[in-house]
C-alpha cells in the first residue's frame, strides 16, 4: 500500500476518449454522418480544432461555421452522442496495455478516477465495453461543468470525489487541453500518445502504458 504522506500520489486520474479508449476514429465517423445530414461539410483543418471540444462546443462551432434548419442544436448534439454510444458498443477498442495497467494500479492500492469531456451518458457504455468498470472509484463529465478542459473544474470534482488533495493526485492525459486541465488543478501529468509529443507541461512521456514504471509514483 502506498504511503498517504506528503505529496505522494495516491490517486491516478484518467481521462478517457484516448486514454482508455481508442475513439478518434469513432467521434469522427459519427460527426461526420450527424452533421453531413443537415448539409454541413466538414474539413479535417477544422475538425482538428474541434477535437478537444465537448460535444456541445462542437455543435455550436459547426452551427456557427454553417447554420442548419430544422434541428436544434440540443438535437444534433444528442444525435452525435447516441451514434458515438451505438458505435462504442460495436466497435469500440481499449488503448494497448491499459487494463493491465489500471490492474496493477488497483493492486497497489492507489484510488482511480476517471475525468473527461465526453457527455456522462458515454462513461459506463467505454466502461463496460471494455470491461474496466469495476476498477474507478469515481468519475465526472465536464458536461457538469461551466466548462470544460482545459479548465480544471472537471479534475477537481473528481479529486474532490475521492477526497484527495490535487498535489496528492496525477492525471493521464494526451492532449495539451487535458494536460493544462489538470496542470490548473494542481496536479502531476502523464501524457500517453504513440506519436511524438512535444508537452513540456507534462511530468511523464509515454508511448504506451508498459513503457511507465509504476514504482516511480511512490
Amino acid at each position: 500500500m502506498i504511503q498517504k504522506k506528503g505529496n505522494n500520489i495516491e490517486t491516478i486520474i484518467f481521462d478517457m476518449d484516448g486514454v482508455i479508449i481508442d475513439s478518434e476514429g469513432i467521434w469522427k465517423k459519427a460527426e461526420k454522418e450527424v452533421f453531413s445530414s443537415v448539409g454541413v461539410k466538414l474539413s479535417d483543418e477544422l475538425c482538428r480544432i474541434t477535437e478537444t471540444m465537448t460535444t456541445e462546443e462542437v455543435t455550436k462551432f459547426w452551427f456557427d461555421k454553417q447554420p442548419w434548419e430544422k434541428k436544434s442544436l440540443k438535437e444534433i448534439e444528442n444525435d452525435v452522442i447516441k451514434r458515438v454510444a451505438h458505435l462504442i458498443k460495436e466497435e469500440g477498442k481499449p488503448i494497448n496495455g491499459i487494463e493491465i495497467f489500471i490492474k496493477n494500479l488497483k493492486s497497489k492500492g492507489f484510488k482511480i478516477g476517471l475525468a473527461t469531456n465526453s457527455p456522462s451518458i458515454l462513461i459506463p457504455t467505454v466502461l463496460e465495453k471494455l470491461k474496466l468498470k469495476k476498477y474507478f472509484d469515481a468519475t465526472s463529465s465536464a458536461e457538469n461543468e461551466l466548462e470544460g478542459k482545459p479548465n480544471p473544474s472537471v479534475y477537481l470534482t473528481v479529486a474532490n470525489k475521492l477526497n484527495t488533495k490535487p498535489e496528492n493526485c496525477i492525471a493521464v492525459e494526451d492532449s495539451y487541453s487535458g494536460l493544462l486541465a489538470a496542470k490548473r488543478a494542481g496536479m502531476k501529468t502523464i501524457v500517453v500518445s504513440e506519436e511524438i509529443v512535444d508537452y513540456e507541461i507534462a511530468d511523464y512521456k509515454i508511448n504506451y502504458y508498459g513503457q511507465f514504471d509504476i514504482s516511480l509514483l511512490n
